[in-house]
């Protein structure tokens, strides 16, 4: 059998996406039969790709010749959370951009993801994205794999929303709950926050976006005074260990149009981002993070 055990950077990993790190190399039917045959146990019992993992949670893998050559000791750049024939669901690092800058040549989200999926099934598609996050946010972000994938998903987004929660670090000190309404470009916003933490200088937010607008969460939080960590732009503090904001988009709950599936992709946190966790909440650090699963 081959063990692991789950790590801080795999807190809140689906069962399916922690198979996709481990095993880069291996299609995502190979990566659900694995889950579905009962060739991979969490704890010691039978778990579904959808499983949510904890952190020191041990999960044991039926060894074979195919899995053990597909098995990578480096993680790949860019992680796949959920995966079928329509769509990918990538977690995003911070600071990357989605799409390739007009004036430069830059590094981006679609030309590294379609290069990834390319390279393992040999052929020459290019990903299209289904929604977005700005260069400096990181987490779960919906890639269609064809233009008819695109255009489903896009009009699933339309008319039913992503329903999504964020966690971010604020500057200053946030207690309790409330809503953010202040209009943006002219049009009702909605944002709705509960404060999970409050250390001396920071604190940690579930954010729960109602509406979409540009920019919305970075310009409400900034609107009532604790604007996020690292968003300078919006007059967010700077911390050395971030490599862009303290804003990651950590569940993302949608009905896929093709097959009526109820789908909720969880992105574990950045390394930077845990950093600050830690360094704010201290002694609370584990329990802060045992219980991000459970927020609704």
């Amino acid at each position: 059998m081959l063990e692991f055990k789950v790590s801080a950077a795999d807190h809140c990993r689906q069962l399916e996406g922690f198979l996709h790190v481990i095993l880069p190399d291996a299609s995502p039917s190979y990566v659900r039969k694995l889950a579905s045959s009962g060739h991979v146990r969490v704890n010691d019992h039978p778990a579904e790709s959808s499983s949510v993992l904890c952190l020191e949670d041990v999960i044991t893998i039926k060894e074979s010749g195919k899995t053990k050559a597909l098995l990578r000791s480096v993680r790949p750049d860019l992680e796949i959370l959920f995966e079928d024939t329509w769509i990918v669901v990538f977690n995003k690092p911070p600071g990357l951009p989605m799409h390739r800058a007009a004036e430069v040549d830059d590094v981006n989200l679609v030309d590294v993801g379609s290069r990834l999926l390319n390279r393992r099934d040999g052929g020459n598609g290019k990903l299209r994205p289904v929604n977005r996050l700005d260069r400096g946010t990181s987490g779960a972000v919906i890639l269609a794999k064809s233009s008819t994938a695109a255009g489903m998903f896009g009009r699933q987004l339309k008319e039913d929303g992503l329903d999504k929660l964020y966690l971010a670090i604020v500057d200053g000190r946030l207690q309790g709950e409330g809503t953010i309404t202040v209009p943006l470009g002219g049009k009702e916003a909605e944002t709705r926050y509960k404060t999970l933490f409050n250390g001396p200088r920071h604190a940690l937010v579930a954010v729960y976006p109602i509406t979409g607008r540009m920019h919305q969460i970075r310009l409400h939080f900034k609107s009532i005074g604790h604007p996020i960590c690292g968003d300078v732009r919006y007059g967010g503090s700077i911390l050395n260990e971030l490599r862009g904001h303290a804003l990651h988009s950590f569940r993302s709950s949608i009905i896929h149009p093709a097959t009526g599936e109820s789908i909720k992709v969880f992105a574990p946190l950045p390394e930077d981002f845990l950093q600050v966790v830690k360094s704010i909440a201290g002694e609370e650090y584990i329990p802060i993070l045992q219980a991000l699963s459970g927020l609704p």
